[in-house]
């Protein structure tokens, strides 16, 4: 498949000390396709989004809002909805991801030897956010491989890539972080294999605004067992 356009959704919820910076930086990148970033603020509170009023041009920028707070998973259909582009891809506003990656990230898809692309992190140095945080990320990925005799080691990166169709064709249910589960989990359920490039990473702390909690990882492991079994009564029909 020739791609026209990525759509870059970056999904914001009072991110005032960082977006600023996350948006101009994305901007920088030189992309292999014509680009547009759609921002969905998700109920912001902290006028973040006035502090990048002036990047928002109705083209290469897109500023969509919904209100109230709906959770990341909301923020994201909404996202995949406003989308222009056929191809697409997510970055979060709060640094943690180098925008840098992106085009590593389309290379696979252009080159014809994909259709959904991971950014896998390496966990050291700036990347450890904590032992737990890192051996709970290891869980849910051993445990997604395992469920769809797959080999993945990085579910729950913000940085995946498919076509924008797929992205709305799996019906994202979960409101929360659960949505990093859920699309891995129903993209292996209906067959689509995952190439996996490495990228760079920095985890925050809480201190910096760290919102996943712990809880987060077992509703993770909880998604990934039930569409894994939805999948085997289906084909029992």
């Amino acid at each position: 498949m020739s791609h026209q356009k990525l759509s870059i959704v970056m999904p914001v919820y009072n991110e005032a000390a960082t977006l600023r910076t996350a948006l101009e930086r994305l901007l920088a990148v030189e992309m292999p396709l014509p680009t547009e970033v759609v921002v969905v603020d998700d109920g912001s509170s902290d006028g973040c989004t006035d502090l990048v009023a002036d990047l928002v041009d109705g083209e290469r920028v897109r500023l969509v809002r919904q209100e109230p707070n709906q959770g990341k998973g909301r923020a994201l259909v909404r996202g995949f909805a406003e989308a222009r582009g056929d191809l697409l891809t997510i970055l979060d506003a709060d640094l943690e991801y180098d925008p840098r990656d992106i085009p590593t990230l389309c290379q696979p898809v252009l080159d014809g030897e994909a259709k959904v692309v991971y950014g896998a992190r390496s966990y050291g140095g700036h990347a450890a956010y904590s032992f737990w945080f890192v051996l709970g990320n290891k869980l849910v990925a051993v445990w997604a491989s395992m469920l769809f005799d797959a080999w993945l080691t990085d579910v729950e990166t913000c940085l995946k890539l498919a076509p924008t169709a797929m992205w709305r064709e799996v019906d994202i249910r979960s409101s929360g972080f659960g949505i990093e589960a859920e699309v891995t989990g129903k993209l292996l359920a209906r067959g689509e294999r995952i190439f996996e490039v490495p990228i760079s990473y920095r985890a925050r702390g809480r201190e910096e605004g760290k919102k996943i909690e712990w809880t987060d990882g077992v509703e993770a492991l909880w998604i990934l067992l039930r569409i894994r079994l939805g999948r085997r009564r289906r084909s029992r029909r």
